[in-house]
């Protein structure tokens, strides 16, 4: 490692209130070495502890803890951050205003082998967000990489975490990037899919329309209890569409099926500003900010292209 870049003192704890790491392992052995003394400093300290990754290192993980399991909460990341955009209100937010007034140290590894590739940029932008939705926040997040088989990603993994933790030393990062500029950078077109299946152009007297079309097309595709919730999802991004772009009040609706999915995709007026839309969950008294945080909830990914001229927001929900 670069001197000049390392850091020192106990992992996760010395750089307070908020500290957002990337651990940097090789092999199951490097993953066990690094996460259970991460968990093991953080009990000590009092924190409470939640444990998000996937399977089988949750339970390696899990079994390597065994004398500490009823102090740990087990999450497995590929169930509950199957759509990366849930992770943040759902799991991340979630266990902190849980444990309040309770400091948290949390491992979450949202970017693993068998993501597919349409998930790695919302995973990305998550973990920026982070950065955002926890500054000032008196907690420590660590982020497993498994930087053999994903060595691709380690240029994101710089970008989005101040702190790297590296064959047993913690570093600056080399590329950190504010978090605004991450977003950006991964707010790229849709690429177009090889057949559409129906194309409903509506305004907001048309939203009945659009769930009598969806629910059609989940039916014929097979999404059997799932089609309400799919048609719930859309109705909500289909409302933003109509509702929040003035005077362009019209929007179409796109459906199409892949081998092992329905997409839903809805293109309108209007550009998305806040950068944590549908990725925080608002103040009970706020009129907005529900739509997208909706479809995130029950979609299992959710894609948003946006610029001046419109946003396209792709809804996916596995067969």
């Amino acid at each position: 490692m670069d001197g000049a870049h390392q850091l020192s003192g106990q992992a996760g704890h010395d750089h307070a209130p908020f500290v957002h790491e990337a651990l940097y392992y090789r092999g199951d052995g490097d993953f066990l070495t690094g996460t259970v003394r991460f968990v093991r400093a953080a009990l000590a300290m009092g924190d409470s502890v939640l444990v998000a990754v996937p399977e089988p290192r949750l339970s390696l993980l899990r079994s390597e803890l065994a004398d500490v399991d009823g102090a740990v909460r087990y999450v497995n990341m590929a169930e509950a951050g199957r759509n990366p955009n849930r992770i943040l209100p759902w799991v991340l937010r979630a266990f902190l205003e849980e444990q309040s007034p309770r400091r948290v140290s949390i491992i979450g590894e949202p970017i693993y082998v068998g993501r597919s590739a349409e998930e790695i940029a919302p995973c990305v932008q998550h973990e920026a967000l982070i950065n955002v939705a926890f500054s000032g926040i008196d907690a420590t997040i660590l982020c497993p990489y498994d930087v053999a088989a994903l060595a691709d990603i380690v240029p994101y993994a710089e970008g989005t975490h101040p702190v790297v933790i590296e064959d047993g030393g913690r570093r600056a990062s080399v590329g950190y990037t504010e978090p605004h500029t991450v977003v950006a950078t991964l707010n790229r077109p849709l690429p177009e899919p090889r057949r559409v299946d129906a194309v409903l152009d509506f305004d907001a007297e048309g939203l009945a329309g659009v769930r009598r079309l969806i629910g059609k097309h989940a039916d014929d595709a097979g999404l059997a209890e799932r089609s309400v919730d799919l048609q719930l999802a859309v109705t909500e991004v289909g409302t933003n569409a109509v509702t929040h772009a003035g005077a362009r009040a019209g929007a179409t609706l796109r459906l199409w099926r892949e081998a092992d999915r329905v997409v839903c995709e809805v293109r309108g007026a209007g550009e998305i500003v806040d950068i944590m839309a549908g990725r925080i969950v608002p103040a009970p008294d706020s009129p907005r900010g529900r739509g997208l945080l909706i479809a995130n909830r029950l979609c299992d990914l959710v894609q948003t292209y946006t610029m001046p001229a419109g946003t396209i927001t792709r809804l996916h929900m596995r067969l």
